[in-house]
């Protein structure tokens, strides 16, 4: 499981606890964005298994745990228990992927306690994870839960010799207890007071990331592993036929390479921010999005509190040479500069689009629009000369595609009224001059046809011939 660099060991050499018989190896989980997976081998394997069920961990296959968590801080726990297993003696692996995860700093975005720091959001999210592992493992029984018009609300007794009941607010990884009550009966009446319209009974639905957590705990068949077919070489094509690869290596290594620029994460992790240190410039890339969406946004604005000054977005699909040359543009410290309430005139549109001009693209104009098409017709940039009239609006006033045309589109880059002119010109040097890598696919299952045999007619009655025979 491990990449072609090797596992990290966790290992305190400082302990003198005697070398145990038991190896764990930990990885992210295959289909869960955030849980960690922890592979046991050896001997005394058990010993391993005990102080992970012991930390919450969950049997999800043979000699097979995973942490997962609502609060999504699971590479942070994971952490903790590797160097508490090799603290008892027992040698931990940690797969490359994971020891990258781990060591990633990110910060929440908007969370709604920005007075906390780092270490006190951990220990707010992990007391609300408490709460709901007492909930999943039954030891804290929920008798009814309301919406008070902004969150959650539920209240609950503790099983066992505590008997104590409580009253919850909030949801995930903000569920708190709000206060404390002597007797069931009590927290019943005061909840009821509080909640009576829309009380009801029992705990509420699943959260969307609680479904996630529990769908991650599931038993996982690990399939025997096969080996891949031989992928066909890559083709070198233009930039605009080229395919998109991984976007999100291509943002990450962004990131990794400009100190200038935040990186914060949502709730969901489907949407990742980068922000400038100006905070006048961010991108937001949406993880999971179908490839013809909006996949990202760029946006500029005068200051860290004004309207946008101009918005790009580009579907998932785009190649990957022209988000490459998005970013670098975004890389360029001031590239994003514009002149804000100044009109889109024919200067800037020339300058926007001279490199398309100078490689021969076919440049028609078809009432508003305005375009240059690729000597194969098979991209193209569009302006829509009506919606820069209305530059205050930010209106999709420059399309740059692939496909047959603008309205049938593979890919699409949308800018408004005022992208800087020096973006759109180094967009289009890519599309007139750039080039990518392009995988042949794979040829489509041979499709066959059936032949239907009706059968034969009747033969005709030759006194009557409106009138057929029975057979």
């Amino acid at each position: 499981m491990a990449g072609p660099e090797g596992p990290a060991t966790a290992r305190d050499d400082t302990h003198m606890t005697p070398t145990i018989d038991a190896h764990v190896c930990l990885d992210t989980h295959p289909t869960h964005p955030s849980a960690v997976t922890a592979v046991l081998t050896g001997t005394q394997a058990h010993v391993a298994h005990l102080g992970l069920e012991a930390a919450d961990w969950t049997v999800i296959a043979d000699n097979t745990l995973v942490l997962v968590r609502i609060d999504h801080e699971e590479t942070y726990w994971a952490k903790d228990a590797a160097k508490h297993l090799a603290a008892e003696g027992i040698t931990v692996e940690i797969t490359p992927r994971l020891q990258k995860a781990m060591d990633e700093e990110w910060t929440w975005a908007n969370y709604p306690m920005p007075w906390c720091t780092r270490s006190e959001i951990r220990e707010v999210s992990n007391q609300a994870q408490k709460i709901h592992d007492d909930i999943r493992h039954g030891q804290l029984l929920i008798h009814a839960h309301a919406h008070d018009g902004h969150t959650t609300v539920a209240v609950g007794t503790y099983l066992g010799r505590s008997g104590k009941s409580v009253y919850l607010h909030g949801e995930d990884h903000l569920r708190q207890v709000a206060d404390t009550f002597h007797s069931p009966a009590g927290a019943m009446l005061a909840f009821e007071k509080l909640h009576g319209s829309e009380m009801r009974p029992g705990p509420a639905p699943l959260t969307d990331t609680e479904r996630a957590a529990a769908e991650a705990r599931a038993p996982l068949a690990l399939p025997a592993a096969k080996p891949e077919p031989a992928r066909p070489e890559p083709e070198t094509v233009p930039a605009y036929l080229a395919d998109a690869d991984d976007h999100d290596a291509l943002l990450d290594a962004f990131l990794d390479a400009h100190g200038d620029w935040e990186k914060w994460r949502t709730w969901s992790d489907e949407t990742t921010h980068a922000i400038h240190e100006s905070q006048t410039l961010r991108i937001e890339r949406a993880h999971e999005t179908p490839a013809h969406e909006t996949a990202w946004t760029v946006a500029a604005y005068e200051t860290p509190v004004s309207d946008r000054m101009w918005v790009l977005t580009a579907t998932g699909a785009t190649p990957a040479p022209v988000i490459e040359e998005l970013l670098n543009h975004l890389a360029d410290g001031d590239g994003w500069d514009t002149a804000i309430g100044a009109p889109v005139d024919e200067k800037m549109v020339t300058a926007a689009t001279q490199p398309l001009t100078d490689a021969g693209w076919k440049h028609t104009v078809d009432g508003r629009w305005i375009r240059w098409t690729s000597p194969g017709g098979d991209a193209g940039v569009q302006f829509d000369a009506f919606t820069a009239q209305h530059p205050s609006q930010n209106l999709a006033t420059w399309t740059v595609w692939a496909g047959p045309d603008p309205d049938r589109t593979t890919w699409a880059v949308t800018a408004s009224p005022h992208t800087p002119s020096s973006l759109l010109a180094d967009l289009s040097e890519t599309l007139a001059y750039g080039t990518g890598l392009r995988r042949p696919q794979p040829a489509s299952p041979e499709r066959r046809t059936s032949l239907i045999t009706s059968p034969p007619a009747p033969p005709v009655d030759a006194a009557n011939p409106a009138v057929s025979r029975s057979r």
